[in-house]
């Protein structure tokens, strides 16, 4: 083994030691608890060489050391694999989300799910209207002069809307009026759909003109993308559980995750259901957020991506079992979405 890897292997003790016990370690811990294989020498001059390369850093006048961003991030970037979960962690995910009856249930289920098995922040974004195509649109007679319009996306968005037509219209015109307006929009884009269906009145037989011309009002506002997204979050109090971890800084952390318009940002790089993403500490672009380290990936598939979820929490995190976590979950929401 060269020095490069004994010291990684150094780092590796130490931050496995820190995130277990919040405590600084020194090196005499290090040789008693960790099979390195070398002295208690060689170890406190391994440490010294990780401390001069900004990896580790003495928080006060005690021999222990703990990590800096800089030691997470190499010590991240040296995962080589993401230990995936165990089998009936795998299942019991899958029976917990599976139980969801919509997609606000299946959002608020993983939210909780990734809190309690990361005992982190769990945040989900909802899937971004403008990656979604409708799947159907129901029309429903409420009355002789009134429709139910129910939208239905591919990501299991359902948005319904009443219209009043100012006119009474016959069954077999409400048939008519469904037939047009699922051929005009099902299987495409929500913004191409909306151009389609404003076109629709020029194109409609006499009898239908009115009705479509109201429908059509109303389904555009269904259509076109809301400027404001939104996040679905879970286990804030977690983070209160470790004050320490944000020294003069969790006020700000609790209020960024508040106006969520920092962690929006973070979920939408993350633009591949396959890559895990993790900022720690002083690579968030967002100074409240410096304290912290955030995970995240994309959910739904390669060819639909939906949104993005994570876990935002102190950078003393064990990595390893939330990266997995995350991963585990984002899959199995993937494929209940867009198998739905």
């Amino acid at each position: 083994m060269n020095a490069d890897e004994r010291r990684f292997d150094v780092l590796r003790a130490i931050v496995a030691d820190y995130v277990s016990n919040q405590e600084p370690v020194g090196s005499k811990a290090l040789v008693e608890r960790h099979n390195l294989g070398v002295s208690s020498a060689t170890v406190r001059n391994d440490m010294a060489a990780l401390e001069e390369d900004g990896y580790i850093t003495q928080p006060h006048t005690s021999a222990g050391r703990v990590p800096t961003d800089k030691g997470y991030r190499l010590f991240v970037d040296r995962l080589s694999e993401v230990k995936p979960l165990s089998s009936p962690e795998r299942k019991a995910i899958r029976h917990f989300l599976e139980g969801a009856y919509d997609l606000d249930d299946v959002l608020r289920r993983s939210v909780r799910l990734l809190a309690q098995l990361t005992r982190q922040v769990a945040v989900v974004q909802y899937p971004t209207l403008s990656r979604s195509t409708v799947r159907h649109l129901e029309v429903l007679a409420i009355t002789p002069a009134r429709l139910m319009l129910v939208l239905i996306t591919d990501s299991g968005r359902v948005d319904q809307r009443s219209v009043d037509l100012g006119d009474v219209i016959v069954e077999d015109n409400v048939a008519r009026l469904r037939s047009l307006l699922n051929a005009a929009m099902v299987g495409k884009r929500l913004s191409d759909a909306s151009a389609e269906v404003a076109a629709l009145p020029d194109q409609s037989p006499p009898e239908l003109r009115d009705a479509v011309t109201r429908v059509a009002t109303v389904l555009i506002e269904s259509l076109v993308e809301h400027p404001e997204e939104r996040l679905v979050l879970g286990g804030t109090a977690n983070l209160t559980r470790n004050v320490a971890d944000f020294p003069g800084s969790l006020r700000q952390v609790l209020e960024a995750l508040e106006e969520q318009v920092v962690v929006l940002k973070l979920l939408a790089a993350a633009r591949d259901p396959g890559t895990i993403l993790v900022h720690i500490g002083e690579e968030n672009e967002a100074a409240e957020m410096r304290s912290t380290s955030i995970v995240s990936i994309g959910y739904g598939s390669r060819d639909n991506l939906l949104g993005g979820m994570g876990v935002v929490g102190p950078t003393r995190m064990d990595y390893p079992g939330t990266m997995a976590a995350v991963r585990a979950v984002a899959t199995y929401v993937g494929e209940i979405l867009t198998s739905r």
